[in-house]
């Protein structure tokens, strides 16, 4: 087997013994290309995920409600430290 080229199964080519000196090539194909793949298996996920809001708004209003009624604790330099090490700052 050599591999000719680049990208995802180009030039994958598998060569079979003909003579001690030649070699004759015969391209191999996936049994199902990622596309395809893709397009029947994540579609329906996909569509499901687009109809989702961007923001669960109901959600929202009651971690305000929790907070207002001092049922959560908010810690804002937790949250900047938090902040500054998932964006490099270290710590």
């Amino acid at each position: 087997m050599r591999i000719a080229g680049t990208g995802p199964a180009a030039g994958v080519v598998q060569t079979t013994e003909v003579a001690s000196t030649e070699r004759a090539a015969a391209p191999v194909t996936p049994a199902r290309a990622p596309a395809d793949l893709a397009s029947g298996v994540l579609r329906p996920a996909q569509a499901e995920l687009a109809a989702l809001p961007e923001v669960d708004m109901d959600k929202v209003a009651e971690l305000k409600d929790a907070l207002a009624r001092g049922e959560i604790q908010f810690d804002a330099d937790r949250l900047a430290r938090l902040v500054q090490r998932y964006h490099g700052g270290g710590r």
